[in-house]
């Protein structure tokens, strides 16, 4: 495999344990350019472990993350967002006394080294400006762009969340439950705006809204006590019977 290859993620027998609990157990999973993946399971099955596996927030006990043909599994966080993967949706990060096109600006001055010239007024750079008015029109975030983002519904603001990280130019996306905490009625955002992500960007999409994984996903992945029970297209996990048992026994033991 060629260094330098957009060839997107691999990953090869995981591991993570915490003393004798295993927590993800032998993963194999791939991630290729353009790729709409959902991973999907009960409560406790790894799924938050795992994707904080992916983006360096925990650091595996085996296996290997390659992004690209080269192994990531030894970098930090950090190191892991300026090599290409991000994650979003999982908390709260905006900075909510300061409006959209301010809160979109900054990744893209941090992004391009403009960030650290503090005697220069941000709006003095054209070509950011450009690109914070591209994020916004992707997003329709346009008529909000002098808004400041806690007078913004709980949908617009994950719009943000989103805007901000695709900023940082990643070449994997992690959403980590994107609809948790959004109006059914704005729900559809959520939907529309991954459906507009750029083609080429790998997605892993976290989430227990089935219908979300079904309209967005070209592959979903079931995980269960850490370890991957099946991968297979919606249609194909929709007539599963183990996935059924499994999702109606959730919902039965809740």
């Amino acid at each position: 495999m060629s260094v330098g290859m957009n060839v997107g993620m691999e990953v090869k027998n995981l591991q993570m344990h915490f003393g004798g609990i295993v927590v993800a157990d032998d993963i194999n999973l791939t991630l290729k350019p353009g790729d709409r993946k959902a991973l999907i399971g009960p409560n406790g099955a790894g799924k938050t472990t795992f994707a904080n596996l992916l983006t360096g927030n925990l650091t595996p006990t085996g296996g290997s993350i390659h992004l690209d043909g080269q192994n990531i599994a030894h970098l930090r966080e950090s190191q892991r967002v300026k090599a290409g993967v991000a994650k979003t949706f999982q908390i709260t990060t905006l900075f909510k006394k300061m409006s959209v096109r301010e809160n979109i600006r900054l990744p893209i001055l941090e992004r391009t080294g403009l960030g650290t010239k503090m005697f220069k007024k941000a709006e003095a750079y054209p070509e950011v400006e450009a690109e914070v008015e591209q994020m916004m029109t992707q997003f329709n975030l346009r008529a909000h762009a002098d808004i400041e983002v806690h007078e913004l519904a709980y949908g617009q603001q994950r719009l943000v969340e989103l805007a901000l990280t695709l900023a940082l130019k990643p070449r994997i996306l992690i959403l980590d439950e994107p609809s948790a905490g959004v109006a059914a009625s704005d729900s559809h955002m959520i939907t529309d705006a991954i459906e507009r992500l750029p083609k080429d960007l790998s997605v892993l999409i976290i989430e227990h809204d089935m219908k979300l994984v079904f309209k967005v996903a070209n592959k979903i992945i079931v995980l269960v006590n850490g370890a991957i029970l099946c991968e297979g297209t919606p249609a194909e996990i929709g007539k599963n019977q183990q996935v059924r048992d499994l999702y109606l026994g959730a919902r039965h033991d809740t």
